[in-house]
């Protein structure tokens, strides 16, 4: 008896890329901007969102979808914000998928400007998954070190623009913002980098503009 092996090889991604499309479409389509944030635990994701919150208030209308392993810590800070959120408990899975926004979409309000995705705390993982956002965010705290780019290349290669958060912690820190910064950009060279604090609002005005930028280029049809 002859035994023959075949080897099937199969984008393990490709359902996810499918429903990502459609998502992108969809947002394109409303003409809001989805924004993916990405990052280890406790590097001020939320923190950010709030801070944003406040600079766009009156002038831009955000949402949030928020990807925790379990509670609704971080939705309800952002609720608090006058924002609307919705919570994706994974229980237990590492990152966001994009069939998990799409069961979230359709409850984004149509008047909505930006829909930001606050991703599961994770720098591996959640870099080979599309949500279907036009922009991602990658963000890099001054307590974890300035050494992360090289060694999760992946999250930094798929990333739009790098964003150093907590930089009023720098004078207590031996974190080198022009090294984590060079690192990355020897990872990708076309990143936007911005050096923020959003305790003291360093940088604020900047990341602000960029995204307002990429929302105005993408209902010009430039996006």
């Amino acid at each position: 008896m002859t035994t023959k092996t075949i080897t099937v090889v199969r984008d393990l991604l490709a359902t996810n890329k499918q429903a990502a499309a459609a998502i992108r479409a969809e947002l394109r389509a409303r003409g809001i901007l989805g924004v993916n944030l990405l990052s280890s635990p406790g590097s001020g994701k939320t923190t950010l969102l709030e801070a944003l919150a406040d600079r766009f208030r009156g002038r831009y209308r955000l949402a949030v979808i928020e990807g925790d392993i379990e509670t609704e810590r971080d939705a309800e800070r952002i609720r608090a914000k006058g924002v609307p959120a919705w919570q994706i408990t994974t229980g237990g899975a590492c990152h966001l998928e994009a069939k998990m926004i799409g069961k979230v979409i359709g409850g984004v309000p149509a008047e909505i400007d930006f829909l930001f995705i606050e991703n599961v705390g994770n720098l591996v993982c959640p870099a080979s998954y599309d949500l279907g956002e036009d922009i991602r965010l990658v963000l890099l705290s001054a307590p974890e070190g300035d050494d992360k780019p090289a060694k999760y290349p992946q999250a930094f290669l798929s990333a739009d623009a790098l964003v150093l958060t907590k930089s009023d912690l720098l004078p207590y820190l031996p974190f080198d913002p022009r090294k984590a910064a060079d690192e990355a950009l020897a990872i990708k060279g076309t990143l936007r980098v911005f050096k923020i604090s959003a305790i003291s609002g360093e940088g604020l005005d900047e990341l602000a503009a960029y995204l307002v930028e990429a929302l105005e280029r993408l209902r010009s049809g430039r996006a």
